[in-house]
């Protein structure tokens, strides 16, 4: 049916549906048949997340030592490897398992915190407005449109108050559109279809009333479905990063075997098995194949914490990107306050009055006032308003805006309710900073700054009646207005005029008065900025508030200095005056466009930056700033999309607990580097020299049967698979360590292999290579080949425990703070004795070891924890 082209009456007729709305129970049926959801493309199968487990450079390498393991048996003398390249193969299968296991449910994990995200639309049922997400809305359902709200379905408008849309999403025109109710032809094109709304198209300013008559895959939107699939997602700084680490290994990996392999054939004689082997054992060595796992569950974890804390986590990988934040630019409401606006200062024919909450509800100097006296500036705050009752919801009182909301509330509280018949609306925007309606009694009704509306009255409400508004008088009543800010209350300005005409209803008229309101800083909040501090972490406040109201405020958080207001900050270059723009924390009468300014004047300083926003026009802060910041309960549905987080109780000091968590989370992530690199590096170096002294010292050893190796790749693979494994992991859940947020230097420039990391690679991995060779030559003079080859191999293995504590107590971290720390220690170590002391030591081609071989073991374990120790206090970190 074409919609556009059919009147309002015939169009709810043929939906079924009355001017109070969808009935309840016609609901559920509606939604089966017309279900309000499109079909997605871009969902990741099962399948494709198993595969992705062996789409990696590392991976490749040890899928080739499979084939040399079973490719040596074809050389003569020689016999093929099957158990190998079994367990080269079982380890990679289980790895691939268990990095499966993870990315699973951080798939899933995603799609549900998506699922909690889902905007939300207001609706006429059952005569009563109700709040419901937007897959819940039907064809036939009245739906409210408001200013930053997201358009839930096709619709077909019924009422429309300066209404304007941005439907680019549909029709890649960036201009704004303007509504209206009239029938148009039939003809008409989609893009001048000026009576409809569209699915996923956004309400820029106004508001209107519209009756849905398309959803789903029916909607304009649904035919080109394939547009609306969430594109791929780009791969952050912190991926890129962990990609290249596993090539750059691969090519270091390639090129010790190449080294190694020269060096055997040049220098020893070495046979050309041994040698195949050996190439097997350094890529077996040298393969930290439980890093892509350590990582995902690093994140993983991180994202579960977070949600606990009430911060949403868009995308896993921004986890990162908010431990690294420099700078936090903030809104006021609701983020750094209570959001609980309540007037308390009312200022009416030249007199000052007092509002609270119990009755009597308005005083002057401690005596009642009748609230009829104070009626047309109440009339005005109730008149000039959007907020309405919410009937039947347990957790709010109103529907809209907070301030508008404690406006409602006190004309409520002098008996004023039901607001009259609008003939126009002209909506408050951040350019205006003023709201104008005019009734179907031809009364205009304003409010806004109090320096806004005075420019548009001529006249003043006193004691005689209304008399000329001087310009003495509005000097006045702005300084009556910067002393209400002074007390931190924010001050709307209300004015009135009678038999307006609509085109003039701006201009010429009565001014009425002053309500001042009250929003309190949360309590944990002045706690939380002094916490971001003293982490090195600079907060922002960025408000719509006046400077004087600003500053009071600010004053009571913990903010310094003066606040600078837009005109001032619209006055300064961003390149050449950008130094005094980054050295303010607070900025009053800020507009979206301002935030921008604010965002990149600390970007062009090198700094990272989280943007809080809430309305449509904070989309472009929210999107160019490092870390995106949205609110689940005052954000508008564009903004919490442009986001990279939400933070569901809208509270600053859950800001503060997020970079918390991802400060210790990088720090997993680096350690579990750290643990895994070094590891591989003592393997690395132990092999290769062990190797080449073994080849040049004891020829008649190393060149006479195929097993003459250091470390066999069984043994490597084993040690890999316990400590690349289990205790890897167990360090992904380190929590943040102490005094996390005291650390003031940046978090932004961190790389996963800094000199310190590379450093610590390079000594404990050294240490163990130099700590291990002796105790190998000095079992293989008296006990021979494979008992040297078993103390070596259980020496690597319970040193591979030691570093872990190693590495963990650089940040402070002590072994029983993580009970997961301790458990996989004493699983892997179990599993060691158990291979050693069963029948399965004859698949390894180890001994069982006596106190001897121990004793020889716990010299070498005491210079290894000496050396490291020695490396961690004095080498590290010069």
């Amino acid at each position: 049916m074409e919609w556009h082209s059919t009147g309002p009456e015939k169009v709810m007729d043929e939906l079924g549906v009355r001017e109070e709305g969808l009935q309840e129970s016609e609901v559920a049926a509606r939604k089966e048949r017309s279900p309000n959801r499109l079909e997605k493309g871009d969902e990741v199968s099962p399948l494709r997340i198993f595969i992705s487990q062996f789409q990696d450079f590392l991976i490749y390498m040890l899928m080739a030592a499979a084939a040399i393991s079973v490719g040596v048996g074809f050389l003569p003398g020689a016999e093929f490897r099957w158990t190998e390249a079994g367990l080269i193969v079982l380890i990679l299968l289980l790895n691939g398992i268990f990095g499966f296991i993870q990315d699973y449910r951080a798939e899933k994990s995603i799609r549900a915190l998506r699922e909690m995200s889902k905007p939300t639309t207001r609706v006429l049922r059952n005569g009563e407005k109700r709040e419901v997400q937007m897959t819940e809305v039907v064809p036939g359902d009245i739906i409210f449109l408001e200013s930053g709200s997201s358009v839930p379905a096709d619709a077909r408008l019924l009422e429309a108050n300066n209404l304007e849309t941005d439907e680019s999403a549909l029709t890649g025109e960036s201009q704004e559109v303007s509504k209206e109710t009239d029938t148009l032809d039939e003809d008409v094109p989609l893009v001048e279809r000026k009576n409809m709304v569209f699915r996923n198209t956004t309400v820029v300013s106004g508001s209107g009333k519209a009756v849905v008559v398309e959803t789903g895959m029916d909607t304009q939107v649904g035919d080109i479905a394939e547009q609306l699939n969430q594109a791929e997602e780009r791969e952050t700084p912190f991926q890129k990063e962990v990609d290249q680490l596993g090539h750059r290994l691969g090519y270091i990996i390639l090129g010790v075997i190449a080294l190694v392999t020269v060096f055997q054939v040049a220098f020893t004689s070495t046979g050309i098995i041994t040698v195949l082997l050996a190439a097997l054992s350094l890529a077996v060595a040298a393969n930290p194949v439980g890093l892509p796992a350590a990582v995902t569950l690093a994140l993983a974890m991180g994202s579960r914490k977070m949600l606990e804390k009430d911060v949403l986590v868009r995308r896993l990988n921004v986890i990162e990107s908010i431990g690294s934040v420099d700078v936090i630019i903030t809104d006021k409401t609701g983020t750094l306050t209570e959001e609980q606006m309540d007037v308390t200062r009312l200022h009416f024919k030249g007199e000052d009055f007092e509002v609270s909450g119990e009755k009597p509800y308005f005083s002057r100097h401690g005596h009642r006032t009748e609230s009829e006296h104070l009626e047309p500036l109440l009339r005005a705050g109730l008149e000039c308003n959007n907020a309405e009752k919410a009937p039947g919801e347990e957790d709010r009182e109103y529907f809209g805006d907070p301030t508008e909301a404690a406006l409602l509330k006190t004309a409520e509280r002098a008996g004023l309710t039901g607001k009259s018949e609008r003939s126009r609306e002209i909506s408050f925007s951040s350019q205006r900073k003023r709201m104008t309606v005019v009734t179907g009694e031809g009364t205009a009704y304003m409010k806004g700054a109090p320096e806004v509306v005075l420019e548009r009255c001529d006249r003043i409400m006193d004691k005689e009646g209304v008399s000329e508004l001087t310009q003495e008088r509005k000097n006045e009543l702005v300084n009556r207005a910067d002393e209400y800010g002074s007390e931190a209350l924010r001050t709307l300005a209300f004015a009135r005029k009678q038999d307006a005409d609509v085109e003039q209803a701006e201009s010429d008229m009565v001014f009425l008065g002053l309500q001042g309101m009250i929003d309190p800083p949360r309590s944990e909040v002045p706690q939380a900025v002094e916490d971001c501090r003293e982490a090195g972490v600079k907060v922002v406040m960025a408000t719509g508030d006046d400077a004087t109201t600003a500053e009071a405020i600010g004053d009571q958080i913990g903010f310094r200095g003066d606040a600078m207001e837009t005109a001032e900050l619209q006055e300064l270059d961003p390149v050449e005056d950008r130094d005094e723009i980054i050295e303010r924390e607070i900025f009053a009468r800020v507009t979206p466009e301002d935030k921008v300014k604010i965002l990149k004047a600390h970007q062009d300083a090198g700094r990272n930056v989280a943007m809080t926003g809430n309305g449509v026009n904070d989309a472009p802060a929210l999107k160019n700033a490092d870390v995106g910041v949205s609110m689940g309960k005052r954000g508008t549905d564009v903004a919490q999309q442009s986001s990279d987080m939400i933070v569901q109780d809208d509270n600053f000091a859950s800001i503060r607990d997020a970079i918390e968590e991802g400060r210790g989370i990088s720090d997993n992530i680096r350690n579990s580097v750290n643990y895994l690199l070094s590891g591989n590096m003592g393997e690395v170096l132990t092999v290769f020299f062990g190797l080449l002294l073994g080849g040049m010292v004891f020829p008649e050893i190393f060149s006479s049967h195929d097993e003459a190796l250091i470390l066999t790749p069984m043994m490597l693979l084993w040690i890999n698979f316990i400590s690349d494994g289990f205790p890897a992991l167990a360090l992904s859940t380190d929590p943040p360590t102490q005094g996390i947020m005291q650390k003031t230097e940046s978090y932004r420039h961190r790389s996963l292999m800094d000199s310190e990391i590379i450093k610590s690679i390079l000594y404990i991995g050294g240490a163990l290579a130099l700590m291990g060779m002796p105790l190998f030559f000095t079992v293989l003079r008296t006990g021979g080949l494979q008992a040297a080859q078993t103390a070596l191999f259980t020496f690597v293995v319970l040193m591979e425990m030691v570093r872990v504590q190693a590495v963990r107590s650089k940040l402070g971290h002590r072994l029983r703070d993580n009970r997961w720390v301790v458990a996989s220690l004493g699983w892997a170590i179990a599993l060691q004795l158990l291979l050693l002391y069963t029948p399965v030591s004859g698949v390894f081609g180890v001994d069982p070891l006596g106190l001897k071989a121990f004793g020889y073991m716990a010299i070498s374990a005491a210079g290894f924890v000496g050396l490291t120790w020695v490396s961690n206090r004095y080498l590290v970190d010069q």
